[in-house]
């Protein structure tokens, strides 16, 4: 749920940035800032160029137009959306983080502590599930004291309570540490409930705004469909009520009752 939150300063902002590849572009005129202490989320389709804007804000390309600033001395923290690990590579947890330029055991392990995996700091990085091995990169990143937290579709591979899970968890990390998140992600239904700021991107910047005024928007509705937003809608909203199955507000405990007697929510998951 997003709420009122004070932020701080800049950590990056793009301005009017263009970017493309082989004669074709990507991106173009896309204004972005994010600051210390928000969480701001990428939506959009595939191939919409969310994942270069992340390398534009990292400085891993330059832009074809326009401008990135970013905070001097920024320190960024980066999970990546794919990641495998080679199955004959002899690695454990310790030796992968160690790598990461972190040292002393007890900084490795809190740092596994902190993202709720300190019972894998000696496992081998082949035989994590996908949760833990999400876990483990952010684990990763955060070594770096990140002032910037950038995770690009950090929830590949794992279920769906592992995702909820993880999102509590950025929040909890941003909360703790002040620092900016940038997410970008396709579980739009929990995405709208987990973030500040939601930044709808297809090639430009359609659409930007509190995940509540984002999905009422008419780009952002032409671009997912009436169906799909208006679910979302639903469940990006403060809940102080619950819903009947037909989508209407209802006070708190007067849900519809299961088999087993007890209350259901309607929100659409």
């Amino acid at each position: 749920m997003s709420v009122d939150r004070p932020v701080g300063e800049t950590v990056v902002a793009l301005a009017g940035v263009g970017a493309g590849f082989g004669g074709e572009s990507v991106l173009a005129g896309v204004d972005l800032e994010v600051r210390r202490g928000e969480i701001v989320t990428l939506i959009g389709p595939n191939g919409s160029g969310k994942t270069t804007l992340v390398r534009l804000a990292l400085g891993l390309i330059e832009p074809s137009a326009g401008t990135v600033r970013r905070a001097p001395g920024l320190k960024t923290g980066y999970v990546p959306q794919r990641w495998a690990v080679e199955e004959t590579l002899p690695i454990t947890v310790r030796r992968f983080l160690a790598l990461a330029g972190a040292s002393g055991a007890g900084r490795l392990r809190d740092a596994l502590d902190e993202v709720g995996a300190a019972q894998v700091l000696d496992a081998p990085l082949q035989g994590l599930s996908g949760g833990e091995a999400r876990r483990v990169l952010l684990a990763r990143a955060l070594l770096r004291e990140p002032d910037l937290l950038v995770l690009d579709e950090p929830m590949a591979g794992v279920d769906l309570t592992g995702q909820a899970d993880l999102y509590d968890l950025i929040r909890a990390i941003r909360d703790k540490r002040g620092c900016a998140v940038l997410l970008v992600s396709h579980d739009l239904h929990l995405v709208m409930a987990a973030t500040d700021r939601v930044v709808c991107l297809n090639h430009h910047v359609c659409c930007s705004g509190t995940p509540e005024a984002v999905s009422r928007n008419p780009e952002y509705l032409a671009l997912f469909g009436p169906r799909l937003a208006g679910a979302l809608a639903l469940y990006s909203h403060a809940h102080d009520h619950d819903h009947d199955l037909s989508g209407q507000a209802i006070a708190p405990g007067e849900g519809h009752e299961d088999e087993h007697g007890g209350h259901t929510r309607a929100d659409p998951l």
